[in-house]
């Protein structure tokens, strides 16, 4: 065996990653001239190799291993490949190097790196005796450590691998130049290589590339239920329909492309569309998926509900409109165990139908109330013989309900007594005091409908008083049989003893000029030469008055269109209805 070796410009190799790149890593030749050997390392195979004895090979080893000792060099026996060995062939190579005076043996595995340094520190030990005796620690044991050591380099290398690369975008050569100072960085690519350093950066990128694709399909499908509510909210629509035909059905709805985009290419997830800037549509493809399936199913069933919840509506109102025992003023409680059955239960909370039932009970109390108001009219001969107040002594309320109470229209409201009873009292308060206000036809009130009528016919201004006489009220009071003359009276009553009247807190000088008969005469004209007219109040309180001021109105503008009086044409008027005991409504 020779211990002196020589071979020009060889250079020394790092790792197979040099094996043609040799101009990519350190170059590092062997020194001129001959090379001493200070010992040797001499290695088993001890994996199970195609047709390979094993016995021979260490027969070989052993002739090997007597040429070597002639050198007096150290040698070391390096079991390789352990992690592939087999038990016989380690037991058999111990027991070579314990019969050869107890050599050192190191088991190793270079492609799990372990022990691989040991075999060489333990040679180094040998040939330079002023060195610390190197620990032999067996395979397995080694490879424990070592898978420690990796796993925790491995952690700290996938730290820093997601602190830099935060897109799926990132590219190796980039990356790992801004990784190299890094000790992270260093310590795994030592320990297991720059090709599984990469392999980890590209799972990294491919989990930040599947992690951005699940985003946008969520956004997707939680959009999907939106899109067919946009499209397609019909059931009849799609009810019939197959997914094929639904999705062409889709296609051609003028709103298809506001929600989705058909790829020229698919799957989507395949395609740049997961970074296009319109990523904001649904690619059609993903109808073809399974979760959007369920999502199209899930629509189907909710437009089946919303049907059958809309029919349980309708046939709980049916059952309101025809239930005999569902009155006006009926409380829920009561009526519920006549109305409800245990399909109306499975479909709707009760909560609806309590607010069906409150709108129901809503109607049907205002029809009994306009039901009962049309009895009290039709027995107006009942509230003739009150007293002046219009209020009813207990005996005359008695003798009011007594004689309603066999009619229906009455004991519709029997649940509702005290409303029932309030009715009554604004009848009777209307009686004796008609006003618009208390009127039961409400907004259909003839005193209401004729304000409408003449307030559309007749031009108001905003201030009819000259800004000279701002401080003086002329008004004409119109009415036949002595009506225009009692107001006049009851007015100047009200007023202080030199004609002054307060409206709305300021004071007025008030000039009344009541007129009963023929307006063509002087003596009853509208304007004279020391009356201008800013007003007139219209009194009737029966067919003949109410035709003596039509008649007095029209004759008062004919003679006003004749002077071309635009002021007396003009003149701002009110209806007013007296009631024969001397009250008044408007």
């Amino acid at each position: 065996a020779a211990t002196k070796l020589a071979s020009a410009e060889k250079l020394m190799y790092f790792c197979t990653d040099q094996l043609g790149l040799e101009q990519d890593f350190e170059q590092k030749q062997m020194p001129d001239g001959k090379l001493p050997v200070d010992g040797f390392l001499l290695c088993v195979d001890v994996s199970r190799g195609m047709n390979r004895n094993f016995d021979e090979q260490l027969k070989f080893v052993s002739n090997l291993y007597n040429q070597l000792a002639k050198t007096k060099k150290p040698v070391v026996v390096v079991l390789t490949k352990c992690d592939e060995g087999v038990e016989r062939y380690i037991r058999d190579a111990h027991a070579f190097a314990l019969g050869k005076k107890n050599l050192q043996v190191v088991e190793s595995s270079a492609r799990s790196n372990v022990n691989v340094e040991l075999a060489f520190s333990t040679l180094v030990q040998l040939v330079d005796k002023s060195r610390g005796k190197a620990k032999i620690i067996p395979y397995f044991e080694a490879l424990k450590q070592q898978s420690q050591q990796i796993a925790a380099a491995k952690d700290k290398y996938e730290w820093l691998v997601s602190r830099i690369v935060k897109s799926h975008h990132e590219a190796w050569p980039n990356v790992s130049r801004k990784m190299q100072p890094a000790p992270e960085y260093q310590d795994y690519v030592y320990l297991e290589g720059t090709q599984k350093a990469k392999k980890l950066f590209l799972q990294h990128v491919q989990r930040l590339k599947q992690e951005h694709i699940e985003r946008r399909r969520k956004v997707y499908l939680a959009l999907l239920p939106q899109a067919l509510d946009a499209l397609v909210p019909d059931l009849d629509e799609i009810d019939h329909l197959s997914r094929a035909r639904a999705e062409k059905l889709l296609e051609a709805k003028p709103d298809f492309l506001k929600w989705f985009v058909v790829l020229e290419e698919t799957p989507w997830d395949a395609t740049s569309h997961v970074d296009s800037a319109d990523s904001e549509r649904i690619p059609f493809d993903l109808l073809e998926t399974p979760a959007a399936e369920q999502l199209y199913e899930a629509h189907l069933e909710k437009l089946r509900n919303e049907r059958k919840r809309a029919e349980m509506r309708r046939a709980f109102r049916e059952n309101l409109e025809s239930s005999p025992f569902v009155t006006p003023g009926k409380p829920w409680e009561e009526a519920r165990s006549f109305i409800m059955n245990e399909d109306f239960y499975l479909w709707l909370e009760e909560s609806v139908y309590m607010d069906i039932y409150g709108k129901h009970q809503k109607q049907l109390i205002d029809r009994a109330k306009e039901d009962f108001q049309e009895l009290l009219l039709e027995y107006s001969e009942l509230f003739y013989e009150l007293e002046l107040d219009a209020k009813p002594s207990k005996e005359k309320m008695g003798v009011i309900q007594e004689v309603l109470g066999e009619e229906q229209r009455f004991k519709a409201l029997q649940k509702l007594q005290a409303e029932r009873d309030a009715l009554i009292l604004k009848h009777i308060h209307f009686v004796y005091h008609p006003t618009k206000e208390t009127c039961p036809s409400c907004g259909a009130c003839v005193d209401a409908r004729v304000e409408q009528l003449l307030g559309s016919r007749f031009v108001r201004h905003r201030n009819p008083l000259p800004p000279e006489h701002a401080d003086r009220i002329n008004l004409v009071i119109l009415g036949k049989d002595g009506l225009a003359r009692e107001l006049a009276n009851e007015i100047r009553a009200l007023c202080t003893s030199d004609d002054k009247y307060v409206i709305e807190g300021k004071m007025y000088e008030l000039a009344l000029r009541p007129i009963e008969g023929n307006v063509r005469l002087p003596v009853n004209a509208f304007q004279t030469p020391t009356f201008q007219p800013h007003g007139c109040l219209c009194l009737y309180n029966s067919k003949e008055s109410l035709s003596y001021v039509v008649e007095s109105i029209e004759k008062s503008r004919e003679c006003a269109v004749g002077r071309r009086d635009n002021h007396a044409a003009q003149l701002p008027l009110t209806l007013v209805l007296v009631n024969k005991r001397g009250g008044g409504g408007g």
